[in-house]
């Protein structure tokens, strides 16, 4: 890639303009030391984007690249997703919905749980005997009179 620069008599601060990539990322894409690079995703990104700059054939120099990360010990990274769990498809499926949309279903469901609860409570009570628990009361009769109240003593 540096011959073709050359080639085209490209400075390397007119490629970083260009391409909007570091520097020392180029330099090290030119040297072949892709310990720079944090993941091999990142070299493929910027080679293809230095390839498509210098107008070289991109598809020809990434198979190159891949032979070369692969005889370097690096992986190269497929093109297939990892397989999701339910929870992130319904992240997903959730961060689709705007802040609009969001509240009014919230809300909706919050007064929908409540009114449930209140029907739920409602039934219950209804099924119970509204004396059960209740002692005895306190006001007990005397025994052998039974027609009349007694009279309050004086104090």
């Amino acid at each position: 890639m540096r011959q073709a620069r050359e080639a085209q008599n490209l400075e390397m601060h007119e490629v970083v303009d260009i391409t909007k990539i570091r520097g020392d990322h180029l330099r090290a894409l030119e040297e072949g030391n892709y310990e720079v690079f944090s993941a091999p995703v990142y070299i493929r990104g910027f080679v293809r984007s230095y390839a498509t700059l210098l107008k070289l054939d991109t598809e020809k120099i990434l198979e190159q690249l891949g032979q070369e990360l692969a005889d370097s010990g690096q992986i190269d990274p497929t093109l297939t997703p990892a397989p999701k769990s339910f929870l992130d498809v319904a992240m997903f499926q959730l961060s689709k919905f705007s802040r609009r949309m969001v509240l009014p279903v919230v809300g909706i469901g919050t007064v929908v749980l409540i009114v449930a609860g209140c029907c739920l409570l409602l039934k219950h009570t209804r099924n119970q005997d509204p004396t059960a628990g209740l002692g005895d009361g306190l006001y007990q009769f005397p025994p052998d009179s039974g027609e009349t109240l007694p009279v309050p003593a004086v104090r």
